[in-house]
């Protein structure tokens, strides 16, 4: 195998890791797969049809500059303190690896993805494509940067980390 397809297939298996965690709702492997100072961005669409640019300056469906903003989201949603994810609905996460590249000791990946989410009868999906900075950690990777944009128009349920 060469080592372009020994590196795919290593991001491949470290992407669906976190599709399994957020499916599973394995909050603690869902977290462990990001770095510590990792930036996990959702912008929302500009007026021009555009994603935003800026999380500092312009609007965010979700930012959180650090794991720290993950694991407080965990905790809301573990502790039931999150109106909006109680409850949590089922989802799958399906995804497709589109590119991968190096540089700078890091690995950069963007994905198309689909979710699907069920909740008290009602099926909602969403799509968009991701965008991976990924730090290379022993034989897997962590998450130095995640940016996801959603694709959809309108939607009418809630987005959070495990819908997206």
């Amino acid at each position: 195998m060469s080592a372009f397809h020994a590196r795919w297939l290593a991001v491949s298996r470290f992407i669906g890791q976190e599709a399994f965690a957020l499916d599973d709702k394995d909050w603690d492997a869902w977290l462990a797969l990001y770095h510590e100072q990792a930036e996990y961005w959702v912008p929302a669409w500009d007026d021009h049809e555009r994603p935003t640019a800026d999380p500092q300056r312009e609007v965010s469906l979700i930012y959180y500059p650090s794991r720290g903003g993950l694991e407080d989201r965990v905790f809301r949603i573990r502790t039931r303190r999150s109106a909006a994810s109680t409850p949590e609905p089922r989802t799958a996460h399906l995804f497709t690896l589109l590119s991968v590249d190096e540089g700078e000791g890091q690995v950069h990946a963007r994905t198309s993805w689909t979710t699907t989410s069920v909740l008290e009868g009602k099926v909602a999906t969403l799509a968009g494509w991701a965008y991976y900075d990924l730090e290379p950690k022993a034989d897997t990777f962590v998450i130095r940067r995640k940016k996801t944009v959603i694709v959809n128009d309108l939607f009418h349920e809630i987005v959070d980390v495990y819908s997206i």
